[in-house]
């Protein structure tokens, strides 16, 4: 897989992804009737399937397929929108004046500002972490919220002579135009301010001086005895995985507790830094005396009050951390930050959707139980029962994390098992064949036949929507 020769049988020559012109086997023959009169007919002359026009790795707007009323094996080309099971799944199904709503103009605001802002900034320490997240949020609220209408449509329509109101939405134009929970991006942004000022207000009642200590001191008082702000130790709700929703509730993510103590002491003129150790995030304030910062005071270091119980816990990585050890850590940029926060939603988006699949993994699919008996069962394979909401949010956070580290394969290939477990068989198999480009080759060698069998089940949910709708042939 090394060279363009190696994979020129089985391979695009323009795009190099995988062919679906594979050799008609016995297992394909047996898979559709029709597969292995398509697979024979393309054996000449190869197509790639996802409609590769040479100038990337994007489909075009069309694709071919055969037309089981000739037997000739005339082409036909189906023009407009892909087959149902490629569609998004904020689309289907639905009406075209829905098109206008308010919730997906927010939709594709979100996440046009949220590009913006982790793409067109010079510098890293000009990203706003917060304002970032807020973005996030007001993407996958919007979402939920355009599915809450839909299902109290739905619900109306079932039931004769039943009427509804429904509160009308204002034009969104602007990110400023986005509420969430009752407040503008900017009410939220506000509201870090205001904790900022009452860290203020809490030094000048003590008069004492800037010193950092006691500026982390007068934050730790102002968060955790005046506001009673809390970590959750092991977090099973994702929406306490949402700055907007830990702001208002107190309680979150260790994650999101430390995103708002790096931005309430950057109002301070703070400068706070992190680092993943193991399974936990691990902030402190950037200073050439770290050692103050593990002196006991009342059976507690500020280190541990910064960073929570994970510091004291014998199996965390982070109880063997003291000053020394913390000059050797890498330091986390803001686009790291946002990718942990990111990568946590996926992770709890994911474990929601498959609950009713005990140990159920993303990458699963690849290394069946039984693989010698994988193709010849692959007509009767069936995808475990999702919850679809949670799997496309999951799919939508792991959109963004892409945004942010589009050259990681492993990202790539979870991104792309999303989409397969979504039944998006063609997104699937174009993100796995970029993944198998940047991937080690042995990870490659088990992607390779895994994609192979996405291109078939593609081809699959074509024949179904030609059962459904008459072709057209073009000569």
């Amino acid at each position: 897989m090394s060279t363009a020769a190696s994979l020129s049988p089985f391979h695009c020559q323009r795009c190099f992804l995988p062919l679906l012109a594979l050799e008609p086997r016995s297992w394909i023959r047996s898979f559709h009737p029709s597969m292995a009169l398509l697979l024979s007919a393309t054996r000449s002359q190869p197509l790639c399937f996802l409609g590769c026009r040479g100038d990337g790795l994007f489909p075009s707007s069309f694709r071919f397929g055969f037309d089981r009323r000739f037997g000739n094996g005339k082409k036909t080309r189906h023009v407009g929108s892909p087959p149902p099971s490629v569609a998004s799944p904020t689309m289907c199904g639905q009406k075209r004046d829905h098109l206008t709503d308010p919730n997906l103009k927010i939709l594709r605001l979100a996440r046009e500002k949220f590009t913006q802002e982790i793409s067109f900034r010079s510098e890293d320490k000009d990203l706003s972490l917060a304002k970032a997240l807020l973005l996030v949020a007001a993407e996958d609220e919007a979402f939920l919220s355009f599915n809450r209408d839909m299902d109290a449509c739905s619900l109306l329509s079932e039931r004769k002579g039943a009427t509804g109101q429904f509160k009308a939405l204002s034009e969104v134009t602007d990110v400023e135009d986005i509420f969430l929970a009752g407040k503008t991006i900017s009410g939220w942004l506000k509201e870090l301010d205001v904790i900022a000022a009452e860290v203020k207000a809490e030094l000048i009642s003590r008069e004492i001086g800037c010193h950092l200590l006691e500026v982390l001191e007068a934050v730790n008082v102002v968060l955790f005895d005046s506001r009673g702000f809390r970590r959750f130790p092991v977090l099973v709700d994702s929406k306490f995985s949402y700055l907007h929703t830990v702001l208002s509730y107190g309680c979150g993510s260790a994650i999101m507790f430390s995103i708002i103590y790096i931005e309430v002491c950057r109002r301070l003129g703070v400068t706070v830094v992190g680092s993943r150790v193991g399974e936990d995030f691990l902030i402190w304030p950037q200073s050439g005396n770290l050692v103050e910062l593990f002196r006991s005071a009342s059976g507690h270091s500020l280190f541990a009050t910064i960073n929570g119980r994970c510091v004291k816990d014998p199996r965390s990585k982070a109880s063997e951390l003291d000053s020394g050890s913390l000059l050797r850590l890498d330091i986390a940029t803001n686009r790291d930050i946002i990718g942990i926060a990111l990568a946590n939603l996926i992770r709890l988006h994911w474990k929601r959707a498959s609950k009713a699949n005990h140990g159920l993994m993303l990458t699963s699919p690849l290394r069946p139980v039984h693989p010698g008996k994988d193709k010849a069962n692959m007509g009767e394979t069936s995808l475990p029962l999702l919850r679809p909401q949670e799997l496309r949010l999951a799919i939508m956070a792991s959109e963004r994390l892409l945004i942010l580290q589009p050259d990681n394969w492993t990202l790539r290939r979870d991104h792309g098992l999303l989409l397969y477990y979504s039944r998006r068989y063609v997104e699937a198999v174009q993100e796995l064949s970029i993944c198998m480009a940047f991937a080690p080759e042995e990870e490659a060698e088990i992607l390779e036949p895994f994609v192979e069998k996405l291109h078939l089940l593609r081809l699959l949910s074509s024949w179904e929507c030609l059962d459904q709708a008459d072709s057209v042939p073009v000569s």
